[in-house]
Order: structure tokens, then C-alpha cells, then sequence
């Protein structure tokens, strides 16, 4: 009952007299990534309510099917690291000894307790500063489930914040005999979000699938293909072909540290050339890497790379460093 008290409270503490009526793309925006994560456990409906009140520009949903074909918002492919399925359901793993969504129905899957990231081995919390693992009471939802409470608040309040999913896994769910894109696309129409002028974005790591989506599909949402490895900076040209922008981890971005001061790859430039926004990802205030603060890793990629936007755990912070730089 506390956690509820928590979410209304900083509800009305960030979102009252702050209004958005229109997206945009021509400013840096802020990603909420698997919502307000560095507060919450991920992906949790609370987790969502709480980065809504934090004013970000998008919010992400991770998106992985069912068994009975629902979209269900998390993470992975796999239950046995953010929830207790292997306490529940021990007898239900596959021969590699992982929980798979797919092999759960939406009404088993919402039996489960959500929990704190955890290391399936030793148990051990991965953020060990964030919410407490085990406390609380966090259950697994549906894309459906989310799209309405973010439109439902952003009528109520007067917002226009937007959805940022991803297609999880598009290759595994084709070997399953999933069509979790066509499945998503066709729940992203019924809820309105059809062309660029509607506030969604559409990401993928999966470069076949996103211009699938593009070509095949034909999809007219604002898509972002996602980037894992160094190579894949050499295809930004056919990336610019099917997609609106790139979502690469932000040590793409980074070279090395000479004087105090980072230096850059082109991949930015790169991509602004050809038309390209960049969202790198993940910004996370527990986890500064090679930065000696996170105000530090916020104006080295945001302001010095010059990047359009960011996914972070800690949207209340980004926004916050935004805001500043844009009253100056």
C-alpha cells in the first residue's frame, strides 16, 4: 500500500501543470527505459506510472509473446531472472534450464511475482541500490494493458507522452511458429499509433525485421534500428534506407578520455548525415563506467556528441539536466 502511496504522490508532484499536446522529434528527448528502472522493478506497472510522472518524452515496452499469443512486456525471452516462475512452475523449464515466456499463458504468467533484476545463479540483486528484491507486490502485464494506462493518463492529466516498443527476438518467436510483429502492428493500429505523427516509435536490434517491417509490412511508424556491435556503424547507409534513426550503445559514441576530456567516433555525425536521430542507450546513474559522475556521462553524450535523445533508468535526472540546459 506504501508503494501506491509512492506513485500518486510523485504523480501529482511532477505532473501537475506540466502539459505536452505535441510530439517532437526536433529536440533531445528523454526515453524512459523499462520505465522509471532505477526506482522500480522494471517493466512493472508501477514502474510505468512512476516514469510517467517523471515527464519523459517516450516510455518503453519490451515486448516478447505469450503462449496464448499476448504481447507481454518484458525484458527477455526468458521469466527465471525477474520473476519466481522457478518457485512456482519448477517443472516447466526447457532442456537449458530457462523459464521461457512462451511456454506460459497470459493468466499463469500473471501468477507470478515480478522482483528486482536478479542473477538466476546466486540470486544476488544485479543493482544492488535499487528497490529490494522480493519486497513489494509486482505482476507481469500486457502491451494492451500498458498502451491504455499511458493513454488513459495522458488524458487525464493532459500529456501527450509517447510509447517506444521493441520487437524482442522476432527470429526466436518465426522458430516458434510466433508472429509476434504482425501481432504488435496490429495492436499498435487499434490503438491509433499508425503513421510518424503519432507518438510512437518502433525499435529492433534485429536489421531484417525492422526492414521487414518497413518493406514488407509497410509500416509507416518512425523506426529506430537498434546496435549492438562496432561493425555495425559500416551499415548505417542501408539502415537509413528503412529507418528514422539508430538506438547504438552509447560506447559506440565514445573513443577515449585525453586530457579531462572524451574524445568521439563519426558515428553521430555519421548518422546525422544521412538523416538519421540517435537515442543511445542506457544512461544509468548506478552504473558511470568510465564517467566520474553521471552529470559528467550527461554532457559528454548529450551536449559534446551531441546526441538526440537518451534511454534511461533515471528519466526524473535526464529531464532535469535537459531542463537546465535549456533555460540557459
Amino acid at each position: 500500500m506504501k508503494s501506491i502511496l509512492v506513485f500518486l504522490m510523485g504523480l501529482l508532484f511532477f505532473s501537475c501543470n506540466q502539459t505536452k499536446t505535441q510530439p517532437t522529434m526536433n529536440k533531445k528527448i528523454v526515453i524512459a527505459h523499462r520505465g522509471a528502472s532505477g526506482y522500480l522493478p522494471e517493466h512493472t506497472m508501477e514502474s510505468k506510472t512512476m516514469a510517467f510522472a517523471m515527464n519523459p518524452d517516450f516510455i518503453e515496452q519490451d515486448l516478447v509473446l505469450s503462449k496464448d499469443n499476448v504481447p507481454i512486456v518484458i525484458h527477455d525471452i526468458y521469466l527465471d531472472d525477474v520473476t519466481d516462475v522457478a518457485i512456482k512452475f519448477p517443472l516447466r523449464k526447457r532442456k537449458d534450464n530457462r523459464f521461457y515466456v512462451i511456454d506460459f499463458t497470459f493468466e499463469e504468467l500473471q501468477t507470478l511475482a515480478v522482483s528486482e533484476r536478479f542473477n538466476r545463479e546466486t540470486g544476488k540483486q544485479v543493482y544492488p541500490n535499487r528497490f529490494p528484491k522480493g519486497k513489494g507486490n509486482f505482476k507481469l502485464h500486457s502491451f494492451q494493458q500498458e498502451i491504455e494506462l499511458i493513454q488513459g493518463l495522458n488524458k487525464s492529466i493532459g500529456k501527450n507522452i509517447g510509447i517506444y516498443p521493441e520487437i524482442k527476438e522476432p527470429e526466436f518467436h518465426q522458430k516458434e511458429g510466433k508472429k509476434l510483429t504482425e501481432i504488435v502492428l496490429k495492436i499498435l493500429d487499434d490503438y491509433g499509433y499508425k503513421t510518424k505523427k503519432d507518438n510512437c516509435i518502433l525499435q529492433c536490434f534485429d536489421a531484417e525485421e525492422l526492414e521487414r517491417i518497413r518493406k514488407e509490412l509497410k509500416s509507416e511508424l518512425f523506426l529506430v534500428q537498434l546496435m549492438e556491435f562496432p561493425k555495425d556503424a559500416e551499415k548505417l547507409s542501408h539502415f537509413a534506407t528503412y529507418s528514422d534513426g539508430i538506438g547504438p550503445w552509447y560506447k559506440q559514441i565514445l573513443l577515449k578520455k585525453n586530457d579531462g576530456k572524451f574524445t568521439f567516433t563519426s558515428l553521430v555525425t555519421d548518422a546525422h548525415n544521412l538523416g538519421l536521430k540517435v537515442h543511445p542507450y542506457t544512461f544509468r546513474a548506478d552504473v558511470l563506467d568510465e564517467f566520474s559522475s553521471f552529470e559528467e556521462m550527461m554532457q559528454t553524450l548529450l551536449i559534446n556528441a551531441n546526441v538526440d535523445g537518451a534511454f534511461t533508468d533515471f528519466p526524473d535526472k535526464v529531464s532535469s539536466f535537459l531542463k537546465k540546459k535549456n533555460s540557459h
